[in-house]
């Protein structure tokens, strides 16, 4: 793996103007602070123009010299640590650009102070200087990029400063700060701190703990119970440790809150939550003297959500979505980057080559220095950052170089004397300071620098300042350009280093995403570019795992998918024409075999089709018969697909290749050729053939389920088995429910509303097969719901059903034997045509089973009125289902008593049983008193009745239950027989 590519991420650079030698700076949204050294206690404003340009915009006085500073973009203000008397201070400069308009007033305040609006209207025009004081000496301190929020380090304590808008007036709100939380932490001096997102990262000199500020709902004060934890979970760390996310825990050190601001309705109350503690040893580093080995750079980045920097409703910069946060630190010889998201984990370590003294992180690189060196390395986070935005990364729709791919270093820039660094947007500002000694080898023509731009500024500076320093702003390349770079370097290692070949075109992918996932994305002049440059990347990598022999082959294919590339764009890449003696890497034919096995309505010509078969014929022959199934290879010769289905025949015989055979000869029009293949196999086996291959059947066209010819001639010639392999295909997962109605549907040439009777067909024999219970219940409902309507609309089925009643009873356990009963009632003066019965017998069979809900079934039978013979079976089967047994007698003894006997033999048994001198001979007695001998069905009925209780009641209960006014003659012979049966016993 090539470590060192040597490129040019580095373009012009110029020379600050500074009056006096700079002591620390740091860069605003579009400025440079410059403080000065000891000798003048100033602060030099600089603008920053394209390609690095200064223009001084003024200075301001300070307290004393400064010790620190920092900006922050929220709240655009400056922060100090100065010194004075041996005192430090800690102040903020608001509204500084009031300088640079002329104006030189000065208004100095404290935190917090109450401010007159009279006093405050003034505060428009002028520079607010605020004081800030503590309790102890600041050593440190950092701002929030998300709110502008202050943290200050200080001795065994860290103070929080909330950034607040004070609303004076209508026309008037003026930034200040509220002291809102201090953090108290044992025995520790914090060398630096970073602060972001309520994330706090703290650095000593051998020690980083990184902890995270949570919001809770309390009631009172976090100052009232503060974080304790017991020193015998502590695990003293005397050697090199780490310990991370909750593990982090165990360090020895507590941390316990202290709330400072004003308690009220919006007071936030917080919790510590631990992250990562690290401890290094004085001895770790393998270079230099123990007294050196100090952590230096802390800092935390934040990646937000790409492209977006704010809503149309919300355009400012701090509704930005934070996406991903990581924390960079660094010994003298070896630098560290974590992910402080979910889960934190170092992503990347950084050897240099000599000892650093300074270094800073961007989304796309890392920037050290060294006594002798600029130098620039890769970084992951954009990796990391995708990862945790997008769940398809990964997948077989989208992919990402790993979070884990090596480091390299891009360029080692010779400097002389570097000692600080910072950045902002694409400019890295650098100080320099040569010995006395390295003056005149610093002004030798060979040494090797940059283009420098620098005009007779440069000269005034160095006559009227102190020699051998020097502040330059250093103009990085745009992305694009460095990224053509790395494109045009990958070649060199093409066909020599495969691995380096990827590994730089990765670097090159990143880049771009990292450009991408920048907030200023959407209105960067680079935005069609940088989108361009992106799918160009990922169209570069399909190639290399494509053409390459790799472990990771499989990734051709999401990338090319990110490349927005056609089938036969790449095949135009990677296919050399006339070149029948190519061969193909196993990352190419993975693509090409899922391309084309999805429902893609992209369509080869005939002659790129041609070359696929010729592709997978010497690289994966059995993919041949689903490769021609493919909608994308429509276009493509039936001469030419079959001898191919021949040649591998020879080779793999298959029930899928049959099929494909039959397929084919389909669409040539030889139907002998087409009888020939069909009958070589079952008709049960070819059923089961097209599970391997749906898209014989169907193809999905921009979604939409769409039959094939082979369909429609299996329609015509053998409707069974469609239906069967159309039910093979729903009980694979092949077809869902739906999919396969409107494929039916289409087949049948049905309207949305109409269901063809092939469709009925193959719900019924779904029901034959189907063990799903939801599947079952929404099928019962189904057909149910076609017979009720067939039948309420005199509507014949417009072919004949594949099954009959009597298969479907023999066959499927959901459809019951019709009771005697039933067949009774449809006897009584009915007559029905053939096939309008069937229907008929069906939905009758199906009530009479027990696998259909008949309440979920009461709405769909509701059309079914009792008017006829029909109707009253239904309601009767309904009644006796639900246990309405006294409601099922009473319709079945005013519309149908003949069948009365049987339903009552049939359903009145067991624990029913009484219901027969409970209800039915009293109603019995009753009607037949009230008709007289009118009605000789009751007659009938009544004494069939009375000779069933007859035989299972006692002669005393028998006698109970007939009525007195009724004639001696008709009963007495039940009654002997009731005594008879009592003496026999």
């Amino acid at each position: 793996m090539v470590q060192l590519y040597n490129l040019h991420p580095f373009g012009s650079q110029r020379v600050v103007p500074c009056k006096q030698e700079p002591a620390h700076f740091c860069c605003g949204q579009d400025v440079l602070f410059v403080a000065s050294t000891a000798a003048s206690c100033r602060v030099e404003v600089f603008a920053v123009r394209e390609q690095g340009r200064c223009e001084a915009l003024g200075s301001f006085a300070t307290l004393g010299p400064v010790l620190r500073m920092a900006h922050s973009s929220a709240g655009d203000y400056l922060v100090t640590i100065e010194e004075k008397s041996k005192t430090t201070f800690l102040r903020a400069y608001m509204n500084w650009r009031c300088m640079s308009a002329g104006s030189s007033r000065v208004c100095v305040r404290m935190v917090g102070h109450k401010m007159e609006e009279s006093y405050s209207e003034t505060l428009k025009e002028q520079m607010s200087v605020v004081e800030m004081p503590l309790s102890d000496p600041p050593l440190c301190i950092s701002c929030c990029s998300v709110n502008g929020d202050l943290l200050v380090g200080c001795k065994n304590k860290l103070v929080m400063f909330c950034l607040k808008h004070r609303v004076i007036n209508q026309n008037l709100t003026v930034l200040d700060f509220e002291r809102s939380l201090i953090l108290h932490i044992d025995n520790l001096i914090p060398a630096e701190v970073a602060f972001c997102a309520r994330h706090i990262a703290i650095a000593t000199e051998l020690d980083v703990l990184i902890l995270k500020l949570e919001l809770v709902q309390q009631s009172e004060s976090p100052s009232t119970h503060p974080l304790q934890l017991e020193l015998d979970e502590f695990i003293i760390c005397q050697k090199p440790v780490e310990l991370l996310g909750e593990e982090s825990k165990q360090c020895e050190i507590p941390v316990t809150l202290e709330s400072t601001e004003v308690p009220t309705e919006d007071t936030k109350h917080f919790q510590v939550q631990y992250l990562l503690f690290r401890r290094f040893a004085p001895d770790q580093s393998p270079f230099g003297l123990c007294e050196e080995t100090k952590l230096h750079s802390i800092q935390l980045l934040p990646v937000y959500q790409t492209g977006i920097s704010a809503t149309a409703y919300e355009e400012t910069e701090n509704k930005r979505k934070l996406l991903s946060l990581f924390c960079f630190f660094s010994l003298p010889h070896v630098g560290y980057l974590y992910s402080i998201g979910k889960l934190v984990e170092l992503i990347s370590t950084y050897q240099y080559s000599e000892k650093s003294e300074q270094a800073v992180l961007t989304p796309q690189f890392l920037h050290v220095i060294t006594s002798q060196n600029l130098q620039c390395f890769t970084v992951r986070c954009s990796a990391a950052a995708a990862r945790g935005e997008d769940p398809y990364i990964d997948t077989t729709v989208k992919a990402c170089p790993p979070v884990t791919l090596d480091v390299c270093t891009l360029r080692m820039q010779l400097f002389i004397g570097p000692r600080a660094i910072c950045h902002f947007k694409n400019h890295i500002i650098l100080l320099t300071k040569a010995d006395t000694e390295d003056i005149t080898e610093r002004r030798r023509p060979t040494r090797r620098m940059l283009s420098r731009k620098a005009d007779s500024i440069k000269s005034k500076t160095n006559s009227e300042s102190e020699p051998g320093w020097n502040l330059y702003i250093i103009n990085t390349v745009s992305t694009i350009q460095l990224y053509r770079e790395m494109v045009d370097y990958s070649r060199t290692y093409e066909n020599v280093k495969t691995e380096s070949c990827i590994h730089l075109l990765s670097e090159a992918h990143l880049l771009v995403r990292a450009a991408i996932m920048d907030p200023h994305f959407l209105k960067s002049d680079e935005k069609e570019d940088l989108l361009k440059a992106f799918r160009e990347s990922c169209a570069f990598l399909g190639d290399c795992y494509s053409r390459f022999d790799t472990k990771d082959y499989h990734l051709a294919l999401p990338y090319y998918r990110m490349s927005g590339l056609s089938m036969t764009e790449v095949l135009k890449r990677l296919v050399s024409e006339g070149d029948e003696i190519q061969t193909y890497e196993r990352g190419f034919i993975f693509y090409l075999t899922h391309s084309l096995n999805e429902d893609s309505n992209e369509e080869l010509s005939k002659e790129s089709g041609n070359k696929v078969l010729q592709i997978f014929y010497h690289a994966d022959p059995v993919q041949l018969p689903h490769i021609l199934c493919s909608p994308s290879m429509r276009n493509i010769c039936p001469l030419t697909a079959m001898k191919y289905l021949q040649k591998v025949e020879k080779m793999m015989p298959s029930v899928v290749l049959t099929l494909t055979k039959a397929f084919w000869a389909l669409k040539m029009g030889d139907l002998t050729m087409y009888e020939h293949e069909m009958d070589s196999y079952k008709e049960t086996t070819l059923a089961c053939g097209f599970i391997g291959q749906p898209r014989l059947l169907q193809q999905r066209k921009e979604g939409i389920v769409m039959p094939t010819e082979f369909a429609v001639h299996l329609k015509e010639m053998q409707p069974g088995l469609l239906v069967a392999a159309t039910v093979a295909l729903h009980e694979n997962s092949k077809i869902e429910l739906e999919e396969a109605d409107i494929f039916f549907k289409m087949l049948c040439n049905s309207s949305e509303n109409t269901i063809p009777q092939l469709l009925m067909d193959f719900w019924e024999a779904l029901l034959v097969v189907s063990s799903k219970e939801d599947i079952l219940q929404e099928l019962l409902l189904r057909v149910t719901s076609q017979y009720v309507w067939r039948i309420s609309r005199k509507q014949f089925p417009e072919t004949k059903p594949l099954k009959t009643t009597e298969d479907l009873i023999n066959s499927c356990s959901h459809f019951g034997l019709i009771v005697p009963w039933v067949s009774s009632i449809m006897s009584v003066g009915c007559s029905y045509d053939k096939d309008y019965h069937e229907d008929i017998s069906r939905l009758q069979s199906l009530l009479c089973g027990q696998s259909i809900n008949i309440a979920s079934a009461l709405p769909v039978l509701e059309p079914l009125t009792e008017a006829d013979n029909v109707g009253l079976t239904v309601r009767v089967l309904c009644n006796t289902r639900l246990g309405k047994y006294e409601e099922a007698i009473d319709q079945l003894l005013r519309r149908c008593p003949d069948a009365l006997v049987f339903y009552a033999q049939h359903e009145l048994k067991g624990d029913n049983q009484a219901l027969w001198w409970n209800n039915l001979l009293p109603e019995l007695c009753k009607r037949t008193r009230l008709t007289g001998n009118d009605c000789p069905v009751l007659t009938s009925s009544l004494k069939e009745t009375l000779s069933i209780v007859a035989m299972e009641l006692e002669l005393r209960d028998f006698l109970s239950l007939l009525p007195e006014d009724g004639t001696a003659a008709f009963f007495l012979p039940h009654l002997l027989h009731c005594s008879q049966r009592k003496l026999l016993t």
